[in-house]
């Protein structure tokens, strides 16, 4: 294991983080002591228009993956409509090697409220939701007592704070499923139906939850909000960098020696993070990683470099997602981990288009052929037409991620796939998993 050095170390920016490590940092009481629900109190003293203005003026993108303009999609919300708002929080956190939300909830709860609260204001919204997915139950319950004491302390409620604004929140445990990241399945889930996504348009913004506007936002999203209120836009956009502003959570997880969140501006790169994280793990050489969960194409160790931002992500052919970033060494398969990822997406797809539903279900086929040593050259053909047939064509996004580590693992290593087909790799699995390949 390395040391960082004192620059590298520099560039951690603990803000999101900066509680986790306080002592009953979930409770009300520490959060208070710790600028808790301050500014809220700031927020609800200006008009609604100004804090959307605020978040504009920010820089704040969506942290859900697709980096869209937070304060923009507030001003999407039409006024004056005479229907309800609603905000809803996607907390639906569930893809391979995505892991900055479900510590947020659980160490920092309060601070998802309080920017629930402060949004929620913003849209004129008097009722929000937080989907949470089923399996975090640890996250949920810590959640649901942050909302009791935000209840009990008036921060939640009727009048909050003598303002005249009311607001209630409900956190809502999903049944688990993938798909319900996606913001138009999630509503759906959340009314009460199968969770599968919704054709669009029309959009969320005017015909959202209960056919009513809705913001739908990521937790880091939401709970980015207080600290923007606090610091300033100026101060939040001295991070990060001048497209891909503030801080954002690196979840790094693989071969590295201290897996774990680092809180850094956009921006940074895997060497820095890696340096950050102690280094490769002792007789391992980085190879390939994903910068943004198991949906983003591969990068390689040729991108050691490339600034970890939406757009520096882009222009080196992948997504920055929702900085996942595994890294996996020179002793890992790329087809394998594609493989296993490909299963992943095969079983959540939730099976109402064609291209997604069958082309994952193939492509896992085609794989359990190739690592079973049974795979031929056009397999490999196969693959990328069945890829073209998914991408673009899929409902949603779903089916658009699952190919991307299918086309980018074939582009960086196509040595690997020839060489399970020409019997110079030892086949990784049996004829016994080689059932119903064909």
């Amino acid at each position: 294991m390395t040391t960082p050095r004192a620059e590298t170390l520099a560039k951690l920016t603990p803000v999101l983080t900066k509680r986790w490590l306080s002592p009953n940092a979930w409770q009300l009481e520490t959060y208070e002591q710790l600028d808790g629900y301050a500014a809220l109190r700031k927020a609800i003293a200006v008009h609604p228009d100004d804090l959307i203005q605020l978040i504009k003026d920010s820089g704040l993108r969506g942290r859900g993956g697709a980096g869209f303009p937070t304060g923009l999609k507030w001003g999407f919300i039409p006024q004056g409509d005479g229907k309800p708002h609603y905000l809803v929080v996607n907390a639906d956190e569930g893809e391979p090697g995505t892991c900055k939300d479900l510590p947020l909830m659980t160490h920092d709860p309060h601070s998802l409220v309080e920017g629930v609260i402060i949004a929620s204001y913003a849209i004129r919204a008097n009722r929000a939701f937080i989907y949470i997915r089923g399996e975090a139950v640890h996250a949920a319950r810590r959640l649901r007592n942050a909302v009791n004491e935000a209840y009990a302390k008036g921060y939640l409620g009727k009048d909050i704070l003598g303002s005249g604004f009311d607001l209630d929140l409900v956190v809502h445990s999903g049944a688990g499923a993938y798909i319900c990241g996606e913001e138009t399945a999630l509503l759906d889930s959340l009314e009460g139906f199968r969770g599968q996504p919704r054709l669009r348009p029309p959009f969320p913004a005017t015909h959202g939850l209960y056919a009513s506007p809705t913001v739908v936002n990521n937790v880091g999203t939401i709970s980015s909000v207080p600290y923007i209120v606090l610091g300033g836009a100026d101060w939040w956009k001295s991070m990060g960098t001048e497209k891909s502003a503030g801080p954002m959570i690196y979840s790094l997880s693989g071969r590295i020696a201290n897996p774990g969140q680092y809180e850094c501006g956009l921006g940074i790169t895997l060497r820095e993070l890696i340096e950050l994280a102690g280094g490769m793990q002792p007789g391992h050489n980085l190879r390939f990683w994903t910068p943004g969960g198991s949906s983003t194409p591969l990068l390689t160790a040729e991108h050691l470099d490339v600034p970890l931002d939406f757009e520096g992500v882009a222009a080196a052919g992948s997504i920055l997602g929702t900085t996942a970033t595994q890294i996996f060494s020179d002793q890992d398969c790329p087809v394998y981990a594609t493989y296993r990822w490909m299963e992943f997406y095969h079983h959540e797809s939730c099976g109402k288009c064609t291209p997604c539903r069958e082309g994952n279900y193939w492509m896992v086929r085609v794989y359990r052929r190739i690592l079973s040593g049974q795979g031929t050259h056009e397999d490999l053909d196969t693959l990328l037409d069945t890829c073209d047939n998914v991408l673009g064509r899929a409902f949603c996004g779903l089916g658009d991620g699952a190919t991307s580590s299918v086309t980018s693992s074939l582009k960086y290593f196509k040595q690997d796939y020839l060489d399970y087909i020409e019997g110079r790799k030892a086949p990784k699995l049996s004829a016994k998993q080689l059932v119903g390949a064909h």
